[in-house]
């Protein structure tokens, strides 16, 4: 299916890894020139390369502490000096510190919305000139975490259901602009972080990782964890024309986790 999307210009961050990657690549894939934010140069390197030669797409180089208060500004402004224009914007940046709430500081909660949440208003702030001119669009990427309470997730879910009253405040807004804001909430997905907290939690109760794996999707009540493909397809569908009614949503992609209204 033809998105309509060549030419476009997104920006993506948290892309040298996991869902950003497979979002930079699969729009990419859809035709867009594409550029790639998060620390790691190196890993942001090796996915421009595969972008450029194996897609022949423009793939921009940003490596920064998305933290930073003008990094979004920055890279907004190397977008437009170096591909004209901005249209799209994926939030995917930022990972939040799990743990029992009475262990964790001050300094761990302002991490978790300075990367995660600051960053999305931030380049939010930036982008919006340039989208509202071009009748763009904004994908955040969320987390089922910001629809209810974990004990382990205190700063996560906290975060996520700030992103997605965010979310709803800039489509509201975006009505009046004529930019496009919409959430993808994904359950668990099989990223190397993921797989990281499955072989501590197989450590920490002495069993197999299969066996971990075989509890957690019991405990969750699905099938299998998602694949970071998934949330890219999504994300390229509602970024494109093909979607151009679907305003404000928050969209659920977990395998049918989330049970409730």
């Amino acid at each position: 299916m033809d998105l309509g999307l060549k030419g476009k210009v997104a920006i993506v961050t948290g892309a040298s890894r996991g869902i950003g990657r497979s979002i930079a690549h699969e729009l990419a894939k859809s035709g867009c020139e594409v550029v790639l934010a998060a620390r790691d140069a190196s890993a942001l390197e090796s996915l421009a390369a595969e972008i450029r030669n194996g897609l022949g797409r423009r793939a921009l180089v940003q490596a920064a502490e998305l933290r930073e208060p003008d990094a979004a500004a920055r890279i907004v402004a190397a977008t437009v000096a170096e591909l004209g224009a901005v249209d799209i914007v994926v939030n995917n940046a930022g990972a939040t510190k799990r743990g029992d709430f009475f262990t964790l500081t001050d300094a761990d909660f302002h991490d978790g919305f300075a990367l995660k949440f600051y960053s999305a208003v931030r380049f939010t702030r930036a982008a919006w000139p340039y989208l509202k001119g071009r009748g763009g669009s904004i994908v955040n990427i969320v987390g089922v975490g910001g629809r209810q309470g974990s004990a382990q997730f205190t700063i996560g879910g906290s975060v996520n259901a700030a992103l997605l009253n965010f979310t709803k405040a800039m489509a509201d807004r975006g009505v009046e602009d004529g930019v496009r804001v919409n959430g993808i909430n994904p359950g668990w997905i099989e990223t190397d972080r993921l797989k990281t907290r499955l072989a501590a939690r197989a450590k920490a109760e002495g069993l197999p990782e299969e066996e971990i794996r075989r509890r957690s999707l019991a405990e969750l009540g699905v099938k299998r964890f998602g694949d970071p493909g998934e949330i890219a397809q999504l994300a390229c569908f509602l970024v494109s024309g093909a979607a151009a009614y679907i305003h404000g949503a928050l969209i659920d992609i977990d395998g049918g986790e989330t049970r409730y209204l």
